[in-house]
C-alpha cells in the first residue's frame, strides 16, 4: 500500500513527463545509438571447427564438380523457422550444404562457378553485427548483443581455406544462365538469379554422400561411441524413473541431455517406449511411466559437432531380467537382425538384408500361428501380412541425416548395390500393440527392436555399434550391470 494514500483520496501520484508516449524506437534515437556505439571491447570468438572438417569438405566439392562441369551450382544453408515473434528454432544447417563446405551459419549460400578444369567456390554468409552498426542491438539473429561475439568473414575465410564474402555481396554476382539450385536455396536467391531448384542436383548430392570417405567414417564412429556411453547413462537411470515416478521423459532428457553435453545433440527424437508404448514406432512423446516389468525400447543417437550421426537400438528389460514372453519376441528380432547383416557386404543388391530378416519374421511368426496365410503367401509382393507386425522399414543408410541420402532415385539406392564406404542401419523388429486382437494376450503390448550401424567393408562389414549386446542373454548382463544388480558382469 501506498504510504499517505488512501481510498477516497483526492491525491493522485504524479505520473512522469513520458506517459503515455508510444514506446521508443531504439534505431531512430541519436543519444542512444551513439551511446551503445562506443566502448566496447574486443572479444575473440574462435571458430569450433571439427578438425580435418575442412579439408573434407574441399574434397566433396571437387567431387560434386566433376559431376556438374560447366554448369553454375548454388547451394544454401538454410534458416530456422519462426517461433514467435524474434524466437526462432533452434538451427540445423543443410546437410549438403555442410557437406561441401563444413560450416554450419545460418542464412549462408554456396555458389560454385564453372571454369576450365572444374569450379570456383565462393562462399557467402552474414557477417555479425558488431558495434556501431545498429543490427548489434536491433537483429536478434545476428546481433552480437544478442547472440554473443561471433566470428567474422575473414575467420571463416581462413578456417575453411575458401574464399568467404559478406552475403550482401552476393545480389551483385552474375550467375550463368541454367545455374543449378539446390532445395535448400531459399525463394529470395532463387528469384534474384532466375534459378530452378534442381532434382537432379539433389540426387547426385544424395548419392555421392552414400559412399562415405575416411574422415565421415571416423565421425560416424564417434557418434556411435558417444551413443553407447549413452545407453549406459539411461539405464542407470531406470531406477529413479521408475521408483520417482519420473517417466519415459526423464530417460529422454537423459540421453538428450548426454548428446547434447558430448555432441551437438541428438540427431533425431529421442524414442523412449516403456511397455504398451514400446510397439509405437516414433513414440517421441515419451509422456508415460517406465512400468517395472516391462520391456523398454530405447531408440537413440548422438549427433557429432560435424553433424554426423548414430541411430541405434536396444530393447531392455526393465528390470534386469526379461519374461518368457519378451524373450520370445526379442530372440525372434535377434534372429532376423543376425539374417539381415550377414547379407551386408560389397557387391550384394541393397535391399537383401531386408528380404532376409522379413524370411525370417514371417517363417516366426507363421510358427507362432499369427499368420493367416502360409509363408510363401506372406512374403509375395501381393501378401505381406507379417507386415502388420512390422509395417517400418529395416534399414537405411547413415550420415549427416539419420535417414540420409533421401534424395537418390529408387535405382541408385534400394535398387543398387553395396559400395565399400556405406554406412546403414540393420533394424529388424516386432511390435505387438496392446490393442490388436489378433496377437495372442501374453504377446500384447510387447515391441522389440534392434539396430545396429554398420560399414561395409572391403571384404564383409564392420559392426560399429558392436558393443552392445544383441543376444537376451547379453542385454540382461550389460542391463543388470548398469543397474547395479548383483549378477550383472558385463
Amino acid at each position: 500500500m501506498n504510504a499517505g494514500h488512501t481510498h477516497g483520496d483526492s491525491a493522485t501520484t504524479a505520473r512522469p513527463p513520458y506517459a503515455g508516449t508510444r514506446y521508443p524506437k531504439l534505431a531512430n534515437i541519436p543519444a542512444f545509438t551513439e551511446f551503445i556505439a562506443r566502448d566496447w571491447q574486443d572479444v575473440d570468438a574462435p571458430i569450433a571447427l571439427t578438425p580435418g572438417a575442412a579439408a573434407a569438405a574441399a574434397a566433396h566439392r571437387a567431387r560434386l564438380s566433376a559431376r556438374f562441369a560447366g554448369s553454375a551450382l548454388v547451394v544454401s544453408s538454410g534458416t530456422a523457422p519462426v517461433r514467435n515473434d524474434d524466437c526462432n528454432y533452434g538451427f540445423r544447417a543443410n546437410s549438403d550444404f555442410v557437406w561441401l563446405t563444413g560450416c554450419q551459419v545460418e542464412g549462408a549460400t554456396l555458389v560454385l562457378h564453372p571454369v576450365p578444369g572444374g569450379h570456383d567456390a565462393t562462399l557467402y554468409l552474414p557477417a555479425p553485427f558488431r558495434p556501431g552498426e545498429a543490427g548489434f542491438f536491433s537483429d536478434a539473429n545476428h546481433g552480437e548483443l544478442w547472440v554473443g561475439a561471433s566470428p567474422g568473414v575473414a575467420q571463416w575465410a581462413e578456417a575453411l581455406d575458401l574464399d568467404v564474402k559478406p552475403v550482401q555481396e552476393l545480389a551483385g554476382v552474375r550467375i550463368e544462365r541454367g545455374g543449378l539450385a539446390s532445395a535448400s536455396v531459399p525463394p529470395s536467391v532463387l528469384d534474384a538469379f532466375s534459378l530452378l531448384r534442381s532434382p537432379e542436383l539433389d540426387r547426385e548430392l544424395s548419392n555421392l554422400r552414400m559412399v562415405k570417405d575416411e574422415w565421415e567414417i571416423a565421425q560416424l564412429r564417434r557418434a556411435v561411441d558417444d551413443t553407447v556411453s549413452g545407453f549406459a547413462a539411461v539405464v542407470a537411470e531406470v531406477p529413479r524413473a521408475i521408483t520417482d515416478g519420473l517417466g519415459e521423459r526423464w530417460l529422454q532428457g537423459t540421453f538428450d541431455r548426454h548428446a547434447r553435453t558430448f555432441g551437438n545433440g541428438p540427431g533425431y527424437s529421442t524414442i523412449v517406449g516403456s511397455g504398451p508404448h514400446a510397439p509405437i514406432l516414433h513414440w517421441v512423446r515419451c509422456d508415460g511411466p517406465v512400468l517395472p516389468d516391462a520391456a523398454l525400447l530405447l531408440d537413440m543417437g548422438v549427433e557429432t559437432n560435424s553433424l554426423y550421426t548414430a541411430d541405434v537400438t536396444r530393447t531392455i528389460p526393465a528390470s534386469g531380467t526379461f519374461s518368457a514372453e519378451q524373450r520370445a519376441a526379442h530372440d525372434l528380432v535377434e534372429k532376423a537382425h543376425r539374417a539381415g547383416m550377414a547379407q551386408i557386404r560389397p557387391g550384394t543388391p541393397y535391399l537383401d538384408f531386408h528380404f532376409a530378416a522379413m524370411e525370417v519374421i514371417a517363417q516366426g511368426l507363421h510358427d507362432w500361428g499369427m499368420l493367416p496365410v502360409s509363408v510363401d503367401e506372406a512374403l509375395s509382393p501381393a501378401g505381406q501380412q507379417h507386415r502388420r507386425y512390422l509395417a517400418c522399414g529395416v534399414g537405411h543408410h547413415l550420415g549427416l541425416d539419420v535417414h540420409d541420402c533421401s534424395h537418390s532415385a529408387y535405382e541408385e539406392y534400394m535398387g543398387a548395390d553395396l559400395e565399400a564406404g556405406v554406412v546403414m542401419t540393420v533394424e529388424p523388429g516386432l511390435y505387438f500393440h496392446a490393442n490388436d486382437a489378433t496377437v495372442p494376450p501374453e504377446l500384447r503390448g510387447i515391441g522389440v527392436r534392434l539396430e545396429d550401424d554398420l560399414l561395409v567393408t572391403a571384404d564383409g562389414h564392420e559392426v560399429l555399434s558392436a558393443a552392445l549386446p544383441i543376444d537376451a542373454d547379453g542385454v540382461e548382463r550389460w542391463t543388470r550391470a548398469r543397474l547395479g544388480l548383483s549378477s550383472g558382469t558385463a
